[in-house]
């Protein structure tokens, strides 16, 4: 077994366990490999492992990558910062954007999208601690955020993404994972018409307190691919 497959192994185990922990079922929390610096080869490896989902930070870098493994069916996520005038290649080529935060990027991607493809999955990006340093909306700020896309019809609006601040306790990682559970719960019950079932939160060192906290799908790099290059 190479190295990759023993990891994704590995990964794959840590979301069973974590799940019957919680008493949730295993189907329900999608792996998302973070796939950026990973050269396409990897990506192809981890694919034939059983991997569906990747995720890319850089625009430039994951545009080759799109274009290289095209013949496979991958599900593409943008999952970092997003600038205006990368817009179009993730309006064409992306299944999911997960840190949408300013209404100008979402009227550029709604008016970018072609029309032969079905809406553009997308996710709030959630300061949930307050970091002045992060991107994300403020919790009290995502009802009239969300009721400002409700007439992007070229966006479905899935749920919520969040990285909690660094060096926290155990126990502070997860009460953050829990209030952004509770603002995509809040959310749902104010906009029932949306397909609100995504929180995208947990990442190789806290996949077990963000399934705990109620997380759908699990951001992880470094624990499938090693460490970064």
């Amino acid at each position: 077994m190479t190295t990759l497959l023993a990891n994704i192994a590995k990964v794959r185990d840590r979301i069973q366990h974590a799940t019957e922990h919680c008493g949730r079922d295993v189907k329900d929390i999608t792996l998302l490999a973070v796939s950026k610096t990973r050269p396409a080869t990897a990506i192809e490896e981890a694919h034939h492992a059983g991997l569906l989902h990747f995720g890319e930070n850089y625009a430039q870098e994951a545009e080759a990558k799109v274009a290289t493994l095209q013949h496979l069916p991958l599900v593409w996520h943008f999952i970092g910062p997003l600038q205006s005038n990368k817009t179009r290649l993730v309006a064409e080529r992306f299944h999911w954007l997960h840190s949408l935060d300013r209404l100008k990027i979402a009227e550029r991607l709604q008016a970018q999208r072609p029309v032969h493809l079905p809406p553009l999955n997308v996710c709030i990006e959630v300061n949930i601690d307050d970091e002045a340093s992060k991107s994300g909306l403020h919790p009290g700020q995502l009802d009239d955020f969300v009721r400002a896309l409700l007439s992007l019809d070229r966006l479905a609006v899935r749920g919520l993404m969040v990285i909690p601040a660094a060096n926290q306790t155990a126990a502070t990682t997860h009460a953050s994972f829990e209030r952004t559970s509770a603002c995509l719960h809040q959310l749902q019950q104010q906009f029932p018409q949306l397909p609100l079932d995504t929180l995208s939160m947990g990442m190789s060192a806290d996949l077990e307190l963000a399934i705990a906290a109620g997380s759908t799908l699990v951001r992880v790099g470094t624990d499938i691919f090693g460490a970064r290059l």
